[in-house]
């Protein structure tokens, strides 16, 4: 296999062949934990079956009919939610590991201890012994023994404990509704704290089975905190919160678990992944392909620029970067590596490109919905404010991908591969009503579920125009796209497994929410975010010999910096919409005090969310990618992250220059920002690749790069600086190039 065309000469990698159904679904598993399910047959089977396929009824009803209030939806979400996670995802086969081991313990005394505290802070019940002794069976449970590798096909005994457990805390809320949030509102009982309790374990388990220990461990570490406040030095001391006091706010109303991380999955986002299933299953997605190489094949290095192009629309349907990179990578993947890129560079630009998803308008990822939520706009504005920053990502990735292809001398695809803009829009025209007429909604500021209610009806509907013109007599026409009652019935309970991890994040979230509102957290860490940068700017100040920057500057870029780096710490390895959550709710305000509008504070920390994705240690996407290539991880992953600078450039750019948003809107910052950015794109894209016209030093190489960032800046001196040391360097490439010929 040729993984390396770094000598300039064109790779003919050795293994081009696409990868079978089952090493895909392999891939899909061990990197996307939000697609990993049992393979369950049987009663158990037909079970699942009925709680998915009801779950996504009632949403489909709710969208359409308006929701419920807001306990009583969230709590039917969850009611459904929990059960199927249990039932559905398998534990980690990692029973004798040291390491898991050890965690188990960890969470098992943590679990102890909470019910410890709530027991002695009760009054005295023979009630109270009873829920000791369940709470003690279930941490046994939640131990690795025995020692049994699970095969995937089969629901053990715990499993079945914990689905029924799961249900049983949020009917609890939906049938004793009144008793808890209207006789006793403000009071609860020793009942609903005993809930509550259980609740908790619960919801962290689940966090455990679906995403893995890391978010459940930040849950824990939030709640540790809210008890033992007066226990942390500093700015994050505070009194300190008894176990009733949290349990109240985290189980009994709309600040913790039932907050509105959970609200918006129970809303938005399983309509939206509903939309995105069912339009799939139509054929959309194959649809996108063939508009891409319609659009880019022809073009030079045609191949990965389709792969760009069909990642941005699939994206626009698909929440989970990582499933994006595999269904569009398993086919753009090997077309690149047959068209000459290496394994290495075609895995980085599908996963680099799949990100590009949830952050391209006019249907970006769940992410952006919650935005609208958390910021009181209506979802058009986010469209607005997304266009600019979408387009530095694509053009940052196109414009590298084309400098790639010249350097290798790399051409397009063959006409032969490119399909007919005719033979597509004559069979496949129905699938594009359903898209338009939910966008368009949503441009007429109706609400999202009620657009989303009304494109998972058409995509229905029209999935069965193939259907009627075969009957008609078009016998060029195939059916398999269509809809019918099995294959909905099938979709409608896939939809409700893919909203099991991100509810089931999204719960956790609760916890650092929560603790985040009661403990005063998020404001907290602003302060000691603010003050470090400060303190920082003022030391390194003197050495600013030519007084380039002022102090509040240097404040400013340094916090930038920090909730910079914390994005992409919180964001490995945990799903977008669950990272944008708590980073906008803990950093976001750091960025707020340093004077940056509040639209632009909570796209910086969501970009740098998104951006996790590829960002090595742990870049879920681009691994998945570098499986689909056979190349290695570690480097496709440095790849994809290089790939991907417009996201790491661009919201430096717009807290620079808030019109690039349309925030605070200035023409003249705009088109200084937006030339200046493109500019900056195209030096940093030209270091990377090593090519312009023809081959660039390394001396040319830093100069661009060092130009290149200086472009960032809305100040007159560092703009001119990089557009003279960008302009030494690409002028002269350019006009050697002329002279040649």
């Amino acid at each position: 296999m040729t993984d390396q065309n770094e000598d300039g000469k064109k790779a003919v990698p050795a293994d081009t062949e696409e990868l079978s159904p089952e090493e895909l679904q392999r891939i899909v598993e061990e990197y996307d934990t939000e697609s990993n399910f049992r393979h369950l047959v049987g009663p158990v089977a037909l079970l699942v079956t009925v709680l998915g396929v009801s779950l996504s009824l009632f949403h489909v009803y709710t969208a359409g009919f308006g929701i419920y209030n807001e306990i009583i939806h969230r709590a039917v979400h969850l009611a459904f939610v929990m059960p199927l996670i249990f039932l559905v995802v398998p534990r980690k086969n990692n029973d004798r590991e040291v390491k898991h081991w050890a965690q188990s313990i960890g969470f098992a005394a943590f679990y102890g201890y909470i019910a410890f505290d709530l027991y002695r802070s009760l009054p005295d019940s023979p009630m109270n012994m009873v829920f000791l002794a369940v709470i003690a069976i279930m941490i046994l449970m939640t131990l690795p023994w025995p020692p049994t590798v699970e095969t995937g096909k089969k629901v053990y005994f715990r499993d079945w404990v914990f689905a029924l457990l799961g249900a049983a805390f949020s009917l609890y809320l939906i049938l004793f509704f009144h008793t808890v949030f209207v006789e006793n509102v403000g009071d609860p009982t020793p009942r609903d704290y005993m809930l509550g309790v259980l609740a908790i374990i619960i919801v962290l388990e689940s966090g455990r089975r679906t995403m893995g220990p890391v978010l459940p461990m930040i849950g824990i570490a939030c709640l540790i905190y809210a008890l033992m406040g007066p226990y942390f030095p500093g700015i994050f001391g505070h009194r300190g919160y008894n176990i009733l006091r949290i349990v109240n706010h985290i189980y009994v109303g709309t600040e913790g678990i039932y907050g509105i991380a959970v609200g918006v999955t129970a809303t938005y986002v399983y309509h939206f992944v509903l939309f995105g299933i069912l339009a799939q299953a139509s054929g959309l997605g194959q649809l996108f392909i063939d508009l891409a190489s319609m659009i880019a094949g022809r073009q030079a290095g045609g191949s990965a620029k389709v792969s760009v192009v069909s990642s941005g629309f699939f994206g626009m349907i698909s929440g989970s970067p990582i499933a994006n990179t595999v269904t569009t990578g398993s086919f753009t993947i090997p077309l690149m590596k047959r068209t000459g890129f290496s394994a290495r560079f075609a895995g980085a630009v599908e996963a680099s490109a799949s990100c590009g998803g949830q952050i391209t308008p006019p249907i970006m990822g769940a992410s952006a919905f919650v935005m609208a939520e958390m910021l009181g706009v209506p979802y058009n504005q986010i469209i607005l404010i997304a266009i600019v920053p979408a387009a530095f990502h694509y053009f940052a990735i196109m414009l590298m991908v084309h400098l790639e292809a010249k350097r290798l001398g790399l051409k397009g695809m063959d006409a032969s591969q490119i399909p007919k803009l005719g033979a597509v829009i004559g069979k496949q025209w129905h699938l594009f009503i359903p898209l338009i007429v939910m966008v368009t909604l949503l441009i007429m500021q109706f609400t999202p579920f009620l657009a989303a209610f009304y494109g998972i009806m058409l995509t229905i509907a029209f999935s069965y125009i193939p259907y009627i013109r075969q009957k008609l007599g078009d016998k060029s026409i195939t059916t398999e796209g269509v809809l019918f009652p099995k294959r909905l019935i099938e979709n409608f309970a896939v939809a409700a497994k893919f909203s099991l991890a991100i509810t089931a994040a999204c719960a956790c979230v609760g916890f650092i929410l929560g603790i985040t509102t009661l403990t005063g957290l998020g404001f907290k860490f602003s302060g000691a975010v603010v003050s470090t940068a400060q303190d920082l700017a003022t030391f390194l100040h003197p050495i600013d010999v030519f007084g380039l920057l002022t102090v509040s500057q240097m404040t400013l870029f340094f916090g930038l910096i920090f909730v910079a780096i914390a994005c992409i710490l919180m964001g490995a390895g945990l799903p977008t919409t669950p990272t944008y959550i708590i980073l906008a709710s803990i950093t976001a305000p750091a960025l707020y005090d340093l004077g940056i509008p509040l639209i632009a504070t909570h796209f910086f920390v969501f970009y740098f969310g998104v951006l996790a994705d590829v960002t090595p240690p742990v870049a879920l996407a681009a691994y998945a990618g570098a499986g689909i290539a056979r190349s290695d991880p570690t480097e496709t992953g440095i790849t994809a992250f290089r790939l991907s600078m417009g996201k790491a450039l661009v919201p430096f750019m717009f807290v620079y220059a808030p019109s690039l948003l349309f925030v605070n809107f200035s023409f003249t910052e705009f088109i200084v920002a937006l030339l200046s950015g493109i500019l900056c794109v195209l030096a940093l894209s030209t270091a990377y690749i090593g090519y312009f016209k023809t081959e660039i030093s390394t001396i040319q190489k830093i100069m661009l790069t060092v130009g290149g960032l200086f472009l960032i800046s809305n100040s007159l001196i560092p703009l001119a600086i990089g557009g003279v040391m960008i302009a030494i360097v690409l002028i002269p490439n350019y006009m050697r190039t002329a002279v040649s010929y």
